[in-house]
């Protein structure tokens, strides 16, 4: 099937600079982000490089033109056998949403694989090597990496580490991973004074081989229950970055989830534990109103070090206080002072699509959570804002159990607007659980629009009544993937944006008439 298959085990990012790829057949399956990186790094190092996709040329246009004036033979379209993209490959480098076990994947290219893997198996020698392209950088990295997973809050958390170790200039920080940047193109630039945070979702757990140096949890629920088939099957996915750690590691671990707290009992490594209550020994909690960290012996002076006020803290929300939490615990790994930890964090503002307030108008400010996907980060946002809010919601379902919502959406919602295929389902749900207006749009755009108009009727009956002047919050937390409208939940939140800057055009131009 191939001929010299690529050792990945004597691979190097030194050999890699010296020409160890120079002349090797490659094929990168899938021209989504991972994969245009991995193309440009494997014609980089002088490789012979294939990029298989089953979506025909005239949908990866600007996939093409990425790949600017290189060298690299595109095997495009539902017409091409996946197979003889790799014919004569000595290694297969993947996408982490390409993989043999996920029945999301292309069924074609899965039924392809399975039968790489399996050759492989029998005889490592029998078929190319196979490797995502987050395994490749792991196992290319020469410096310490920082791994952030968990249902909701990686990214708040990875960023927000990144931010603190920031502090350090004599250590460069590279943050990327599944927040948006595939790592594989600067991890020959990498020196062991640079520190690398990776954030690491179910997609990309099943394919490593190996951890990264810190693993960071911050809670693990339930969600891809598509791609996992259970809840047990998902579960056991997050728990690989905790199996793999660095035998010289440290696991952080969020002791308040109940699933991620039960690591420690089976850690082999150092494990931290992060709370919103008492530390334990060597952990961080919370006391008055402080975040602090306990010293891990008894005779440690001073026993307690408080970093700094939960109310100094810019992102909202209890669950960001444990993000925040779980990124100065690495840092404190890092010794990082707790002055430099606390400037920081209380200049951080957060990220885009979580919990990102995106306009302020007349009294009615606009957050964008267009990640909250699930029904346990669209409670914690719901829990951010006090009332008066209003929620936008919907989508595509995603197969998880939204029975949960319903009484917190009535209990912290004064009005619901709901969008997409889950819209109506949603409606059903949240009109029995007793959320007081409920009605449906047909566009994002015209629920933005009926959710201010609510929120100012709101206001303006309060005022009428004699109520103390609030802001109301039009929150838009989807419980639901982005597919059926967007091409992802990152053009839902442009969206969300965008209407949210019209109502304020709109606004302004009415202030300026009067």
């Amino acid at each position: 099937m191939a001929g010299k298959i690529v050792d990945l085990e004597g691979l190097t990012a030194a050999g890699i600079r010296d020409g160890s790829l120079r002349a090797r057949s490659v094929t990168v399956l899938g021209l989504a982000r991972s994969g245009l990186a991995m193309a440009r790094f494997f014609a980089a190092a002088g490789a012979v490089v294939t990029v298989y996709d089953g979506r025909p040329a005239n949908e990866l246009a600007g996939a093409i033109e990425s790949l600017g004036d290189r060298s690299i033979r595109l095997a495009l379209g539902p017409e091409v056998d996946p197979a003889s993209a790799w014919s004569d490959a000595d290694l297969i480098a993947t996408s982490p949403s390409i993989n043999p076990d996920f029945p999301t994947a292309e069924p074609r290219l899965r039924a392809a694989l399975r039968v790489v893997v399996d050759a492989h198996r029998l005889d490592p020698r029998g078929a190319p090597a196979l490797v995502s392209e987050p395994d490749l950088v792991l196992r290319l990295c020469p410096c310490p990496t920082i791994g952030v997973t968990g249902t909701k809050g990686k990214t708040t958390a990875s960023s927000l580490i990144a931010a603190l170790l920031a502090t350090d200039t004599s250590h460069p920080v590279i943050l990327g991973g599944n927040i948006g940047l595939p790592l594989i193109e600067r991890v020959t630039q990498l020196t062991p004074e640079h520190r690398v945070v990776i954030e690491l979702s179910e997609l990309q757990l099943p394919t490593l081989s190996r951890g990264t140096t810190i693993a960071v949890y911050t809670n693990v629920t339930s969600d891809h229950l598509d791609r996992h088939g259970s809840l047990a099957a998902y579960r056991a996915v997050k728990r690989r970055l905790a199996e793999l750690v660095d035998p010289n590691g440290v696991l952080v671990l969020n002791g308040d989830d109940p699933i991620v707290a039960t690591y420690a009992d089976s850690a082999t490594v150092a494990v931290v534990t992060y709370r919103r209550g008492e530390p334990s020994a060597g952990g961080l909690g919370v006391d008055d109103g402080w975040i602090v960290a306990r010293a891990p012996h008894p005779t440690d002076v001073p026993q307690v070090v408080r970093i700094m006020p939960i109310a100094e803290l810019a992102i909202p929300g209890d669950h960001n206080v444990s993000n925040a939490m779980a990124a100065m615990a690495v840092a404190g790994l890092f010794r990082i002072p707790p002055h430099a930890i606390r400037r920081a964090a209380s200049e951080f503002r957060g990220v885009e699509h979580r919990l990102e307030q995106v306009a302020l108008v007349d009294g009615v400010r606009f957050i964008n959570d267009s990640q909250g996907t699930q029904p346990d980060a669209v409670i914690a946002a719901l829990r951010s804002f006090p009332r008066p809010l209003v929620l936008i919601a919907g989508g595509r379902d995603k197969g998880v159990d939204l029975s949960g919502l319903g009484p917190v959406a009535a209990e912290r919602a004064d009005a619901a607007v709901l969008i997409g295929e889950s819209g109506p389902a949603l409606a059903e749900l949240f009109r029995a659980s007793g959320v007081a207006h409920v009605e449906l749009a047909r566009t994002l755009e015209a629920a933005v629009d009926r959710a201010d108009a609510i929120a100012r009727e709101i206001l303006a009956r309060e005022t009428s009544a004699g109520g103390a002047a609030r802001p109301a919050t039009v929150l838009m937390s989807p419980a639901a993937a982005s597919f059926d409208m967007f091409v992802d939940y990152a053009a839902r939140g442009h969206a969300f944006r965008a209407a949210a800057a019209a109502i304020a055009a709109e606004h302004a131009s009415q202030g300026d008439a009067a």
